[in-house]
C-alpha cells in the first residue's frame, strides 16, 4: 500500500467516478475537494496514473480564490509533484507527455488557465523526472518559468503563481 500523499485530503468513505459526475453540475469548490479526496483513493489503491488525472480534474476546476477549500487544500501543484516523485512501477505513461499535450490542446470554457495550470503542473514534472522525454512528434513551443508565472498572474486566482513558484523551489 502507498503513503497518502501529505497534500491531499481523505474523505473516510469510498469514492467512483459517479461521484464526482454527481457533483459536475454544482461543480465549484465541491468537486473541487471531492476530486482531491478521490485522488488520494485513487492513489492508496496503488493507481497513480488514474490518480494524477483526478488531481488534474481539482486543478481545472472553477473555484474563487476566497473558497474556504483552498485554505486547507490550495491548488495541487505540490500534490502533483509528490504524486509524480514516487517510485511506482504503476505509472503508465509520460506525465511530461501527458501536460504538453494538454497545454498545446486545451480548447473551450476557461481554456486560458487551464492551458497554463497544465504548463505549471508540466514544469514540476519536469524537474522532478528529468528522465521523462518530451514528445519529439509534438512539435510545441516549451514556455520558459516566467512565461508560466506571467500566465498564471494574468489567468489564474490570486496568489497562485506564487503558490507554484514555491512548489518549484523558485
Amino acid at each position: 500500500m502507498n503513503q497518502p500523499c501529505p497534500y491531499l485530503p481523505s474523505c473516510g468513505r469510498p469514492l467512483s467516478w459517479r461521484d464526482l459526475a454527481e457533483c459536475r453540475e454544482e461543480g465549484g469548490a465541491e468537486l473541487y475537494r471531492l476530486c482531491l479526496e478521490y485522488g488520494q483513493q485513487l492513489w492508496l489503491d496503488g493507481l497513480p496514473a488514474r490518480a494524477l488525472l483526478a488531481v488534474d480534474r481539482a486543478l481545472y476546476c472553477d473555484v474563487a480564490g476566497s473558497a474556504e477549500v483552498l485554505q486547507a487544500y490550495p491548488l495541487p501543484y505540490a500534490a502533483i509533484r509528490w504524486l509524480v516523485s514516487q517510485p511506482s512501477d504503476a505509472f503508465t505513461g509520460n506525465a511530461r507527455v501527458h501536460y504538453q499535450h494538454l497545454a498545446d490542446r486545451v480548447r473551450g470554457e476557461r481554456a486560458d488557465i487551464k492551458k497554463w495550470r497544465a504548463w505549471a503542473a508540466w514544469a514540476l514534472v519536469r524537474q522532478a523526472c528529468p528522465e521523462l522525454p518530451s514528445d519529439p512528434k509534438h512539435v510545441v513551443t516549451e514556455p520558459t518559468h516566467a512565461d508560466i508565472t506571467a500566465g498564471l498572474h494574468t489567468h489564474g486566482i490570486a496568489g497562485e503563481a506564487s503558490l507554484w513558484r514555491e512548489c518549484l523551489g523558485d
